[in-house]
């Protein structure tokens, strides 16, 4: 019998990255680039396209069938497929990307949130697997969230769910590419960190030489992410909090501060239950996540 793979794509606001994957979540091959949003909706499909194009060919090579794929994407991604709103890849909004996919591959597609993506894969393969009710940040260029519940993902009425960038911190906070202001990830994102033209990572270095200014900027954002968090515990009373995407290798410097506005805000039964934990699953969460996603669809 042929081996059947499936291809998880995680498309970001910085990183195009994809990776064909068995049924275990073992990462056959892979590939990333720059997502580049601003050269336009054509040239992203293109790219993607071909990436998968390459993968395809990478399964035939091995003797093995690419039979799914799934797509992670930064917004909201409906039920149907289409996506609704993409902050950090605007071209995207209004693509019925599921079906353009599918229609470009052959293949069953499925689309959905990219913070869902990484939850999924968080909970099939990484720190997630002892729970049962989770959510997983995805911290980087945006601030999202996957919602994990009683082993399912949840994903609201119309697909939506998970939008925890866009819980107000600051009613009359920094304005938003949402169109709201004093939107969590105006203080807490990849961007927040790094400041008018910085680097998020060069910060953290900063932090961890004893800069005061940065560590100020961590204690800020972790500030602001327990805040917000604290009234998810407080009102799904979860198992975890699993904090992924590029801003979790500086887990160390958010945790302080997190913990201390979580365990202020929350009732002492669920604030005290609630473990937070770095994803175990880095870079491939989302690929993991969607690849997993993709074998949903073929079962």
């Amino acid at each position: 019998m042929t081996r059947e793979l499936c291809i998880g794509v995680d498309l970001g606001g910085s990183n195009l990255r994809m990776a064909l994957v068995d049924r275990q979540g073992s990462v056959l091959a892979r590939s990333a680039e720059p997502t580049l949003p601003a050269a336009g909706l054509d040239s992203l499909l293109s790219r993607l396209l071909a990436g998968v194009g390459r993968l395809q060919g990478e399964a035939t090579r091995i003797g093995a069938r690419t039979v799914a794929l799934a797509v992670g994407v930064p917004g909201l991604v409906c039920s149907d497929g289409v996506v609704r709103a993409s902050v950090n890849v605007p071209g995207l909004e209004g693509v019925p990307l599921a079906r353009e996919l599918s229609l470009a591959t052959g293949l069953p597609v499925a689309a959905l949130n990219d913070a869902n993506a990484c939850a999924v894969g968080e909970k099939r393969y990484g720190a997630g697997r002892d729970y049962r009710s989770l959510i997983a940040l995805t911290i980087g260029t945006g601030v999202g969230a996957g919602l994990i519940l009683d082993g399912k993902l949840w994903t609201g009425a119309d697909g939506a769910a998970g939008e925890f960038g866009h819980i107000p911190v600051e009613p009359e906070g920094r304005p938003c590419g949402c169109g709201s202001r004093g939107c969590l990830e105006q203080y807490a994102s990849a961007g927040a960190i790094a400041g008018e033209g910085g680097d998020a990572a060069a910060v953290a270095n900063r932090a961890r030489l004893g800069d005061a200014a940065a560590l100020a900027v961590f204690a800020e954002a972790g500030r602001y992410l327990g805040i917000a968090m604290a009234g998810v515990v407080n009102l799904l009373n979860l198992e975890a909090v699993i904090v992924c995407g590029g801003v979790a290798r500086s887990f160390d410097l958010l945790a302080p501060a997190l913990r201390r506005e979580l365990d202020s805000r929350t009732f002492s039964v669920a604030g005290g239950r609630v473990r937070v934990e770095p994803g175990m699953l880095g870079d491939d969460a989302g690929v993991l996540g969607a690849a997993a996603t993709a074998f949903e669809t073929v079962l």
